[in-house]
């Protein structure tokens, strides 16, 4: 007796490709705010009290970090979204 279930099709490796990358991005962006939240949080906490030392670090650190994290995520977010406009149709007029 044949299976009554239809075979699933195969998946596009682009489109696994391009969602594990928006899945990526999301999570660097989420990294990088969180990075410069916790740089803000710190910078008033200094301000409100004293610097030290190991607070700037954390600061600086935490500013580095979520430059470093953001800036790709976002180069990559706009890719993803170009691409998803890209395949409907919604091209830019260039």
């Amino acid at each position: 007796m044949p299976d009554p279930t239809p075979a699933a099709p195969a998946a596009d490796p682009v489109l696994v490709r391009r969602a594990r990358i928006a899945r990526a991005v999301s999570i660097g962006q989420r990294l990088g705010y969180l990075l410069f939240a916790v740089a803000t949080v710190a910078f008033f906490v200094g301000l409100a009290t004293h610097y030290t030392e190991g607070l700037v670090r954390l600061v600086v650190g935490c500013l580095f970090g979520g430059s470093a994290v953001l800036a790709p995520a976002i180069v990559f977010g706009y890719a993803v979204k170009a691409a998803e406009r890209e395949d409907q149709g919604l091209s830019s007029g260039h």
